[in-house]
């Protein structure tokens, strides 16, 4: 396609935009107008700087499309490969960290109620769910 043809689109879409915008602002209001009216002139910006030529390359040119196909199948591999790193990383490791206290098995026997020597709650048979609450937030480091 020509430039002139394509400035003539662009120039086509944008007045219809415009003409567009000035109902919303009436109906919708001056900012809702504004606003439809800048994205009205963005056709005619890009026709001025060259970035719809390269568009209307882009969707008459095999060439290019393989290439965009072979950019979006890196994206979709890049994103792949962080799913399987965290989840390899998050799930993989049964043992606790260097910054976990205690462990899960510990957390869990001393929520089962069997709770360590010199716990007042536990020697004298308070709630449970307290107690339960209590081990948590001493685990956590929480007094």
């Amino acid at each position: 396609m020509s430039d002139a043809a394509i400035f003539a689109i662009s120039l086509g879409v944008t007045l219809v935009g415009l003409v567009i915008s000035w109902g919303v602002a009436r109906r919708r209001g001056a900012a809702t107008g504004v606003r439809g009216a800048a994205l009205s002139l963005v056709p005619v910006g890009a026709a001025l700087t060259g970035v719809t030529g390269f568009f209307v390359d882009l969707a008459f040119d095999p060439g290019k499309w393989a290439g965009v196909v072979v950019i979006g199948l890196a994206v979709v591999l890049y994103m792949a490969s962080g799913a399987m790193l965290a989840r390899r990383s998050g799930g993989g490791r049964k043992e606790p960290g260097p910054g976990k206290s205690g462990g899960e098995s510990g957390g869990r026997r001393a929520a089962a109620g069997k709770a360590p020597k010199g716990e007042v709650g536990g020697a004298q048979g308070a709630d449970p769910e307290m107690d339960e609450i209590e081990q948590i937030l001493r685990n956590r480091g929480i007094s």
